[in-house]
């Protein structure tokens, strides 16, 4: 069986996205479908190559029940086009970017993370990194409410699991 893959993308690859393939990574899980789900975040911006995440990010998606700290941060490669079934910017302008950057036939695989959402659809997950400790509870927030549209979208799509 051909595996579903997904790519949660931010700028940097310390905030949001990290915190987005953790939150992905243990639903995925709840709903035993590791063996069918490839799970990775990136970002548009080469600032923190194999970095952790950020501290606040671990913090805060611990309280959550989730680790990320083995996660490193790593820039969208060319070839994660054609790699990811599904392409998720976390804001307008990382979208932006990621589309600019997509050959032609994958652009219609990028899109906003909040697409997914039934209580934020047509918003953006917030850059944290320059505010304080609650903008990171909020976008865990949009986050997990995110990935109960994305996990219903992956299982239906999935052979004999919709």
């Amino acid at each position: 069986m051909k595996k579903i893959s997904v790519l949660m993308v931010c700028m940097g690859n310390i905030c949001r996205s990290p915190m987005a393939e953790g939150i992905f990574r243990r639903e995925v899980a709840k709903a035993g479908l590791q063996d069918a789900v490839v799970i990775d975040s990136a970002g548009t911006h080469s600032y923190h190559i194999g970095k952790p995440p950020d501290p606040r990010a671990q913090n805060a998606i611990s309280r959550r029940g989730v680790d990320i700290s083995d996660l490193r941060g790593r820039q969208v490669a060319a070839e994660d086009f054609d790699r990811f079934d599904y392409i998720l910017a976390m804001d307008e302008a990382n979208l932006g970017i990621l589309r600019h950057n997509a050959p032609p036939h994958a652009r219609e695989k990028v899109r906003l993370l909040l697409s997914y959402s039934s209580r934020f659809p047509g918003q953006e997950v917030p850059d944290p990194y320059y505010g304080g400790a609650g903008g990171f509870e909020e976008n865990l927030d949009m986050i997990e409410d995110a990935v109960q549209g994305l996990m219903g979208d992956i299982q239906a799509a999935l052979p004999g699991k919709g």
